[in-house]
């Protein structure tokens, strides 16, 4: 049985809300200047908090640094835990044989979904189709796991000067069914030879949109990412530079936007606006598998930057609310996170 954490209410913080590190302007934390921690230079930002008898403490947050860059990788070592509760007049470091704190697999409760969307425009299919391929078929490698999971999903979809937005593939697990998918491009796929491009960034955001809405509705958590490929402008001119931003701009705070550019019509001012997240540019067919790679590190990165904690709380029934603060420590940076959970019904035995 899980009990959902009453998280802190503060200013700025609101009910079912946790405080990071920079939710207010004095720089730290409600009630932990007693800890004298470090120069919180990440950004801890909890989605979810709960409890499971008999003592388990779990909590799903993701961490960036103070770029908005995610911070992959972590483990148990990099997370120290500081309880306080009615009887203490300052936090209390958690040592780790009492909490077993672990890193958890987190694909019951989150997806994280890409959309890798390839403008194949006449221009591309004529120039640079087997560089594309070649490098979306190594995208492909990077981002997905070897062994299917399903806490990772992607889709691939292509645009040219229709006003539509095609699907190559749905979103699946299978690494493979996507090769195939790329494999099975050709030269004769597109029927419009001019780009729409804004129509492109515009139709994926509401797709990754709707999928992220219909994890909401399931009380799941997912993120997204959207990979946009192109060698040139916006040449149909159905949908405005200022409404392709508005869209990215205005996006659910989980979706991420990549893109790529290749050759010198591009204009990367505007793919930069676009991807918010991380842009790369090629100056020839040659250095796509570059650009693919490094834009796949940053995709795998979002992914693996969402964490689910757990640790065995040493309080237990009747102890009521207790404050809860994690620090995250990645060498010389650290950041930290505050929320509360109620220890009703804890006793010993938890694993």
């Amino acid at each position: 049985m899980k009990h959902y954490l009453i998280l802190t209410v503060l200013t700025l913080c609101t009910l079912l809300t946790s405080c990071s590190s920079r939710d207010d302007d004095g720089g730290g934390l409600y009630g932990i200047d007693c800890l004298n921690l470090g120069t919180q230079e990440l950004d801890v930002t909890i989605q979810e908090s709960f409890t499971t008898l008999p003592s388990k403490v779990s909590v799903f947050f993701k961490v960036n640094d103070q770029n908005g860059n995610a911070v992959p990788g972590l483990t148990p070592s990099n997370f120290t835990i500081f309880e306080k509760g009615r009887n203490d007049d300052c936090y209390n470091e958690i040592s780790s044989s009492e909490a077993s704190g672990t890193i958890s697999p987190n694909a019951q409760i989150f997806s994280n979904n890409t959309f890798l969307v390839l403008d194949l425009s006449n221009s591309v299919l004529s120039t640079s189709l087997d560089e594309l391929k070649q490098a979306s078929s190594n995208f492909i490698s990077n981002v997905m796991p070897a062994i299917p999971s399903d806490s990772f999903k992607m889709g691939i979809y292509w645009f040219d000067g229709e006003d539509v937005l095609h699907e190559l593939q749905p979103l699946t697990t299978s690494a493979t069914t996507l090769q195939q998918a790329i494999d099975g491009i050709d030269t004769s796929i597109s029927n419009d030879p001019s780009t729409d491009l804004y129509g492109a960034v515009i139709k994926a955001t509401e797709i990754a949109e709707g999928v992220l809405d219909s994890f909401d509705d399931q009380d799941l958590f997912a993120a997204a990412s959207i990979v946009l490929f192109t060698d040139g402008t916006d040449q149909a001119a159905r949908y405005t530079e200022v409404q392709a931003i508005a869209a990215v701009n205005e996006a659910d705070e989980d979706l991420s936007f990549f893109t790529i550019g290749l050759g010198s019509e591009i204009d990367e001012d505007i793919l930069s606006d676009i991807g918010q997240t991380g842009s790369a540019f090629a100056t020839s067919a040659q250095d796509l598998e570059t650009v693919f790679n490094d834009i796949s590190n940053g995709v795998a990165g979002q992914a693996n930057s969402f964490y689910l904690f757990e640790y065995c709380s040493p309080k237990r029934d009747g102890s009521g609310n207790n404050n809860l603060v994690i620090q995250v420590v990645d060498g010389d940076r650290d950041g930290v996170v505050q929320t509360s959970f109620d220890a009703q019904g804890f006793t010993g035995g938890c694993n």
